[in-house]
């Protein structure tokens, strides 16, 4: 009850101002005061509970469990229950990821991206395509791509997730041109017919 007593007097003071009940009333709705908690047999906190006019007038109003149902205490108990209800704290649930489970990743992983070509356009190094000696010569881009890169590009063009340790890539592509970076995938995982390794497709254009 010591949280409330700065506002006791006064809510005291509006109760008795504003209430006038008679016992020819009836049965009333008071709304539980919002700071309470709760009463047994009756309600919480915040809920609109229907009580004889007796009750109400002899136990509940005057130690300041609850006040009328009425509109002119409405913005009152509106501001208790921002003050002193408690937020209900949302249940997060913990699913721990089976071995299982992380093979079937693996394998949807494997199979989406053994088919499919993972595309960068990049801009040249300008110098150095003019300097080139031969058409034959590798067109050099600005701007190597990294292991990070395809991490990133994997994950964005074909909305699967693979971990660095299953791109083999002992240094970064510095050309334009087609690549087939080798993957790495649990040996359990059946290769496609024809294949001997699992390989992404990484084609590089210039912009």
């Amino acid at each position: 009850m010591a949280c409330i007593q700065p506002s006791r007097n006064a809510l005291w003071r509006i109760i008795a101002k504003e209430t006038n009940l008679k016992s020819s009333d009836g049965a009333i709705n008071p709304l539980l005061y919002a700071c309470q908690g709760s009463i047994e047999k009756l309600g919480k906190a915040g809920q609109t509970v229907k009580v004889a006019p007796g009750h109400f007038r002899n136990h509940l109003m005057p130690k300041l469990l609850a006040v009328p149902n009425i509109e002119k205490f409405a913005h009152l108990i509106r501001e208790q229950r921002k003050i002193y209800q408690p937020e209900e704290e949302e249940e997060v649930k913990v699913v721990k990821e089976t071995m299982e489970d992380k093979m079937k990743e693996y394998e949807t992983a494997a199979k989406r991206l053994v088919k499919a070509q993972l595309a960068f356009r990049v801009g040249i190094n300008t110098a150095k395509f003019r300097a080139r000696e031969s058409k034959d010569d590798p067109i050099e881009i600005l701007s190597p791509v990294t292991k990070d890169d395809i991490l990133k590009e994997v994950t964005r063009q074909f909305n699967v997730q693979i971990e660095p340790d299953n791109v083999h890539l002992p240094s970064p592509l510095t050309a334009l041109g087609e690549f087939e970076v080798p993957l790495r995938f649990p040996k359990s995982i059946p290769l496609p017919e024809g294949k001997v390794k699992w390989t992404l497709k990484v084609k590089i254009r210039g912009k």
